[in-house]
């Protein structure tokens, strides 16, 4: 009668495991065939980056995104709400257009920065003058008190707008070596002609201003074919410009070989005042362990150059995404899912380090955090982060992972802390395990890192989609697994640029009112 027993009981063992396997393994096959037959990806992608654009702190396009994700996420059965955590300043941007009246007439592609301040209805027109090569502070002192209503090309004129990679496929190789020589040697004799007027990158804009400038052009090229960096103005009364590599070249040289060219700048934009910032926060309610959780995690907003669609919209809709499948295949889970849609990242994480420092307990009750904020490619590889054991249960969630979709990412355990970089680092500085999926280049910091050429034509829609079987199915295992996660900490490495052991990251202290200085 006790062998009978054993036996019963040894074959509902293998019968329980093996029917927990089966539901797992039906579970996944679900999140797959939604991912690949229902993606709703390509609609929400259009409507965030088409419909309702580029998400800079503090404008209403950033409100309107964070509306329209709470209200798409209860349209799905899942709890949604905006919690603010700041203020910013408020801005609206216009139009911006910028014509070459002489020596020509031609319409230039310009932009102006984020924050600039507006120009007079109809613009303002004047000639185009190129900072001066100058030996002393005194002599470019001389030079400000001739730019008055002059707009001023503050940046260095390129030698080329070829990226090195094409140098490389077609130039000789002296020839490819001779002009990086000489682009070095330009950066160093620019370098040093900034010193000599007494000012710096940061102070320079501020003197042409009190100067009387009408406006400052410049051109941050991101050694990619026509795309350039769009970041924030630095001037407070007068339009500051970003002009592409190709028409700013031109002007110099015009300007520089006394041709006297003359812009027409319309630069129209709203300040706002100080306006609420949020982050966008989605719930559905775990079942077993409420006070346990996994995040979503993706920065919301964006810099406005282009529409922000691989910094972060490919994340944002990913996050997204995955919810929406969860809600649908696995609506009960063990532990809490949340979505973290955060504002402000692009000024210094403040969004995610607010909710860090406003919901200690969710920090505490953190089961796991998935991040998503590098491009349009698949991810390729992630990190333990710095947490001891991360090697166990990251490699027991990502077994359950289609193995299609983790055969080319690479893991390092236990890794190492990060302090930046993306919205994970408030929660693993506070001892929280968040992790970075990171994906393949497909040319980000070149093409789209911030750029004007940042658009939804550039998004991937086959690696998002991989993307969301990954990070529904993690979720999915973290939310499962029986254990809590370890917090344990890897005892961290001498830094061999300082010879000094390396510590955690400190928390950050966000900043919950920025912009208005």
């Amino acid at each position: 009668m006790k062998k009978a027993l054993h036996l019963f009981a040894f074959l509902f063992l293998i019968s329980s495991s093996l029917a927990v396997a089966q539901s797992q393994e039906e579970i996944v096959n679900q999140i797959v065939i939604e991912a690949n037959e229902n993606s709703q990806l390509e609609d929400l992608a259009h409507h965030l980056l088409d419909v309702i654009g580029p998400r800079l702190v503090g404008t209403p396009q950033q409100q309107k995104a964070h509306d329209w994700a709470v209200e798409l996420f209860e349209s799905w059965g899942i709890d949604a709400r905006n919690e603010q955590y700041g203020t910013w300043r408020g801005w609206e941007r216009g139009v911006t257009h910028v014509d070459m009246l002489e020596p020509r007439v031609v319409t230039l592609e310009a932009m102006q920065l984020a924050w600039s301040p507006t120009t007079p209805e109809g613009g303002i027109e004047a000639e185009v003058v190129s900072l001066p090569w100058v030996e002393s502070a005194e002599e470019f002192e001389e030079w400000l008190s001739t730019i008055d209503g002059k707009f001023v090309l503050v940046s260095m004129p390129q030698i080329t707008g070829r990226p090195d990679y094409n140098w490389e496929e077609w130039a000789t190789e002296e020839s490819f070596e001779k002009m990086r020589q000489d682009r070095d040697e330009q950066m160093r004799a620019w370098r040093a002609n900034i010193e000599n007027t007494g000012y710096n990158q940061r102070t320079l804009p501020e003197a042409l201003e009190e100067a009387g400038a009408a406006g400052l052009l410049m051109s941050n090229w991101s050694r990619g074919f026509g795309t350039n960096k769009i970041f924030g103005a630095a001037t407070d009364n007068i339009p500051h410009i970003d002009v592409l590599l190709e028409d700013y070249g031109m002007l110099w040289r015009l300007a520089e070989n006394g041709s006297s060219p003359v812009i027409r700048v319309n630069a129209q934009s709203k300040d706002m005042g100080e306006v609420p910032t949020f982050n966008t926060i989605a719930e559905i309610r775990g079942t077993e362990k409420p006070e346990e959780y996994i995040i979503l995690s993706a920065h919301y907003d964006s810099w406005d150059g282009g529409t922000g669609a691989t910094d972060n919209g490919t994340g944002s809709i990913t996050m997204m995404e995955v919810a929406r499948i969860l809600k649908k295949i696995y609506p009960n889970p063990k532990r809490t899912i949340l979505v973290g849609l955060w504002g402000g990242e692009e000024q210094g994480l403040n969004g995610s380090s607010a909710f860090v420092a406003d919901n200690p307990e969710i920090v505490d009750g953190m089961q796991a955090l998935f991040n998503q904020d590098n491009g349009t490619g698949r991810v390729a590889n992630i990190s333990g982060q710095g947490f001891l054991h991360s090697y166990d249960y990251l490699t027991r969630w990502l077994s359950a992972v289609p193995r299609d979709v983790t055969q080319n990412i690479e893991t390092s355990f236990p890794g190492l802390p990060s302090g930046g970089g993306s919205d994970h680092s408030s929660f693993v500085s506070a001892g929280a395990p968040g992790f970075m999926t990171s994906s393949l280049s497909w040319d980000y910091y070149s093409y789209t890192w911030h750029t004007n050429r940042d658009t939804y034509d550039k998004i991937v829609f086959d690696d998002v989609r991989n993307n969301v079987i990954l990070i529904a199915t993690l979720a999915y295992m973290a939310s499962e697994d029986p254990e809590t996660t370890s917090r344990e900490r890897r005892i961290l490495p001498i830094n061999p640029r300082t010879g000094e052991q390396m510590t955690w990251p400190e928390p950050r202290t966000p900043n919950r009112q920025g912009g208005l200085d």
